[in-house]
């Protein structure tokens, strides 16, 4: 049977990489899922894929900032499925990337904005519907850096992502009695949009591969399986994790 037979699963950041992939993965196993973005034409060309597979989705486009978008998500989930089980809070980016004592005030609150304050907005009505499910599964997509190591230009986007892990754990402490499960996911160098962004050149790209014990980077489908574990009943007994999905990276000093 597949492993999210009768769920429903809302997915954040769903136009390209790690949530794209996520949403194939969770509807190919049999979850509904309402997938967002700001890219309207990837959303639809995403969901008329999977409903060409067999699979239910729809696509609501808009900005993850914007607190109206995360209620309208939930209600979507709601009103087209019968509720929400599982929500992948994927959506972020790197920002601005400089040293710390050249980020601009604005271009920092910005990049927590994106990477955390637009987690926080989404959970705060995802976890609502979680309750009235009688639990689910939250699940936001961190990363490595900031927590396994610091990576130079960085700051910005290593704070926000190792907030999400502060977030999701104290998340996993209130609500844990009444069934909801959070966990992060720390992915490590991953062959993403973003992450082509910051690998301009050979040189960086052999760098960060050089990074991981296992000298490459990952698919978006391998971590999209982890993100499925944790959104699955396989997790059942995790709650308040961060989980290393990262090829090595905090154990590779080679």
């Amino acid at each position: 049977m597949p492993v999210l037979e009768n769920k429903v699963a809302l997915i954040t950041g769903a136009s390209s990489g790690i949530g794209e992939a996520a949403a194939r993965l969770f509807a190919a196993e049999g979850a509904a899922v309402v997938v967002t973005a700001r890219r309207a034409d990837r959303l639809d060309a995403l969901v008329a894929q999977i409903e060409a597979a067999g699979g239910r989705a729809v696509a609501v486009a808009g900005d993850i900032q914007d607190e109206a978008l995360a209620e309208r998500l939930v209600a979507v989930a709601v009103d087209r499925f019968g509720g929400l089980d599982a929500a992948l809070n994927n959506a972020g980016d790197i920002g601005v990337s400089a040293p710390v004592a050249q980020i601009a005030a604005d271009d920092w609150r910005a990049t927590l904005d994106l990477n955390l304050t637009a987690a926080f907005l989404g959970a705060r009505h995802q976890i609502p519907a979680l309750l009235a499910r009688g639990g689910g599964s939250l699940i936001f997509t961190s990363t490595f850096v900031g927590h396994a190591i610091g990576m130079p230009g960085m700051g910005a986007y290593a704070a926000a992502k190792a907030g999400l892990v502060g977030l999701s754990r104290v998340i996993a402490a209130e609500y844990g009695a009444q069934g909801v499960r959070s966990n992060c996911l720390l992915p490590g160098g991953t062959d993403t949009d973003a992450g082509r962004a910051f690998a301009t050149t050979p040189e960086i790209l052999a760098f960060v591969e050089n990074m991981h014990a296992l000298k490459r980077l990952a698919a978006p489908e391998e971590i999209a399986r982890a993100a499925l574990f944790l959104a699955s009943d396989a997790s059942s007994f995790m709650t308040g994790t961060a989980m290393l999905v990262d090829g090595g990276v905090s154990v590779s000093k080679t």
